[in-house]
């Protein structure tokens, strides 16, 4: 039987896949969630460059926010990533949800990034 850790590895994988399939030379936005913190980076595949990045633990955010594990929190991170991606030049992007449910917080990540000019 698989681990937990191993069964997440293999949803990330079938996920970024897939996110490659379809990508067309468009950077990828990455979420990672923490139990804490929740992280947002637009990436470069084909030079593996980072071109914007964004968390809940930046300095402007953390003194705003109640915590960086609600759902507030990710809407912030998300219009913060879609400000800095388009200061980048960046106007679309593919989502990659890694291998997190399009849900809660992910969604609102999402939802806000779009809000601020992403489009994917």
């Amino acid at each position: 039987m698989l681990s937990s850790k191993k069964k997440f590895g293999r949803r990330q994988a079938r996920t970024r896949y897939r996110v490659g399939l379809v990508a067309g030379g468009r950077p990828r936005l990455s979420v990672f969630r923490s139990s804490k913190h929740i992280y947002a980076q637009v990436i470069d595949d084909a030079n593996g460059r980072t071109l914007a990045a964004a968390s809940s633990i930046d300095k402007g955010l953390r003194d705003k926010l109640k915590t960086g594990a609600d759902i507030a929190a990710a809407g912030e991170v998300g219009k913060l990533i879609a400000e800095r991606a388009k200061a980048a030049g960046i106007e679309g992007v593919v989502f990659d949800r890694g291998g997190y449910q399009y849900h809660g917080r992910v969604k609102a990540l999402a939802d806000a990034a779009r809000e601020g000019g992403l489009t994917f």
